[in-house]
């Protein structure tokens, strides 16, 4: 029984990382981290690869209320985030939210985030002809000793939205 759990474990686990396609887009390492208690937002991250020029114009997830696309800048030393209504994806070339300066804000989070969980994400991309094509996507839930490379829970929290 014990093996049976441990390959049931890893299954799960497998399929957390397994890539979204959807046509010609990949959406791969989608992740976000476990939230504090009482954090109503949260941040996610993820790389999408399109074979063919789109625009990624849409996100959405039942896990909260709603999901914005965001720009960060540093401007006088200060970290500012906009909110983006599109993003340009290339054909051929990936990329990656988190590298090229943009992260997604889940806003009016349902329940807690909690590590080994993964939050739905739902993307509305823009292909050629411009048809539409919603790619499902699951961010793994890391703990928050694991997302050492962004900022904490409470500092992204108190940067200036415009």
């Amino acid at each position: 029984m014990t093996n049976l759990l441990r390959v049931g474990a890893l299954l799960a686990a497998l399929s957390l990382n397994i890539s979204a396609y959807a046509g010609d887009i990949q959406v791969d390492g989608a992740w976000s981290r476990a939230t504090a208690p009482g954090q109503a937002d949260a941040m996610a991250d993820l790389s999408i690869t399109s074979k063919q020029a789109a625009t990624l114009v849409g996100i959405s997830s039942t896990a909260c209320k709603s999901v914005e696309l965001h720009s960060m800048t540093h401007e006088g030393g200060v970290m500012k985030m906009r909110e983006v209504k599109t993003l340009e994806l290339p054909a051929g070339k990936r990329v990656s939210l988190g590298e090229s300066g943009y992260h997604l804000m889940l806003i009016g989070l349902k329940a807690p985030l909690k590590a080994g969980e993964a939050v739905p994400l739902m993307l509305k991309i823009r292909a050629a002809g411009k048809r539409e094509v919603n790619v499902e996507a699951k961010a793994e839930v890391k703990p928050l000793a694991e997302a050492k490379a962004e900022p904490k829970a409470d500092e992204h929290m108190h940067h200036n939205h415009h």
